[in-house]
């Protein structure tokens, strides 16, 4: 036994016309709002508050920003203009200069001779990058890192198979194993 099953389950169904029924109450809730005002001012300034209740319905009635409707993004910032924020003060960390000739603390040699030192020592290491290109281009083997490499030319499997499409119409393709 089959069952149908639902596909487009976030579409909102079309109640009143081309309209949601969402989309339906923004646009009655400005027009009702204009019907009001035109018995309380005057024609002009009527129009000009009418037309703009009207934009601002069609708005919220049909405006999405990255897949949110336009009411939850100005409720979303009224909520955060209205609550209270949190504010963090970090004191400035003190600065401590250091002598580069040789001092007491760091013997007779001073900093610049301990930062040769360190120079040299790290010139000694194995740099990232240059590391990383060798493993890219080099066909022999890092000592101590990896196995030799066996040229081995083995062509990828291949397959064909059927398999069937969201309509339902069954197709065959090549598959091709590249393991």
């Amino acid at each position: 036994m089959q069952f149908q099953v639902p596909q487009f389950i976030e579409v909102e169904d079309k109640i009143i016309g081309p309209l949601t029924i969402k989309q339906f109450l923004y646009i009655a809730a400005m027009a009702g709002l204009s019907f009001i005002l035109f018995f309380m001012v005057n024609f002009l300034f009527w129009v000009i508050l009418a037309t703009i209740l009207m934009i601002i319905g069609a708005a919220f009635a049909f405006v999405n920003i990255n897949g949110q409707p336009l009411i939850k993004i100005v409720f979303s910032a009224f909520q955060f203009y209205m609550r209270p924020r949190l504010y963090l003060w970090q004191r400035e960390a003190a600065v401590k200069e250091l002598l580069l000739s040789g001092t007491k603390e760091f013997g007779e040699e001073g900093v610049l001779s301990k930062r040769e030192t360190l120079k040299n020592f790290f010139s000694e290491m194995p740099d990232v990058k240059n590391l990383w290109r060798e493993l890219l281009t080099t066909k022999n083997p890092l000592p101590k890192r990896e196995k030799s490499i066996l040229p081995t030319f083995k062509s990828p499997a291949e397959r064909f198979e059927s398999f069937r499409k969201l309509a339902g119409q069954k197709e065959v393709a090549r598959r091709i194993d590249y393991r």
